[in-house]
């Protein structure tokens, strides 16, 4: 029973990720920017994708990509601002706080695939970071298209950042076409 509370317990928290706004769009002038969780499942199904091209587990990608920000439940979205007054919390030691109640699998899961996104190491990490960047490369070119013209910094870090060269061939696509694109094919 206490095993099914922890779990319980760490699904409410989870659920923190719906209501946390990404912060560093109200920098740019979004009234209602999109919540972390918003965030994170796009970024799992454009790790998915990458990897898909990339010729990695695109299970595994996606599986990364939905761990990468929960740890957002303890602190908060910190817009890139804040990296000049504070120092950057470790990732691997809020997912062990957040999971240390769990049972011992669900525990290691977690906890194992923070680390491997953290650490890069793999071709499955590159693709979930890449898909973090594509994705807010692609929010910042939606949000742009409905009139938000401070963004351009977002789009160029992102762009910079991108390591697969799937990731980079999506971005450049991303600048040529518009985000309602799709609904003409």
């Amino acid at each position: 029973m206490e095993d099914a509370e922890a779990v319980a317990a760490f699904g409410y928290e989870l659920g923190l990720l719906k209501r946390l706004r990404r912060t560093g769009w109200w920098h740019a002038g979004v009234r209602d920017p999109e919540s972390v969780a918003e965030h994170t499942m796009r970024t799992a199904q454009l790790a998915a994708l990458i990897a898909a091209e990339e010729g990695a587990d695109p299970a595994r990608a996606a599986f990364l990509a939905l761990w990468h920000d929960t740890q957002e439940t303890r602190t908060g979205d910190l817009p890139h601002t804040a990296s000049a007054y504070l120092t950057k919390p470790d990732p691997r030691q809020i997912t062990a706080d957040q999971t240390a109640r769990l049972p011992g699998h669900s525990r290691e899961m977690v906890r194992a695939a923070v680390d491997e996104y953290e650490s890069r190491q793999t071709l499955e990490a590159l693709c979930a970071k890449d898909a973090d960047k594509l994705e807010m490369l692609l929010q910042a070119i939606e949000y742009r298209d409905i009139g938000v013209r401070r963004v351009d910094g977002w789009i160029d870090s992102a762009r910079k950042d991108l390591k697969t060269k799937t990731g980079q061939r999506i971005a450049e696509a991303a600048m040529h076409t518009s985000p309602l694109a799709w609904r003409h094919r």
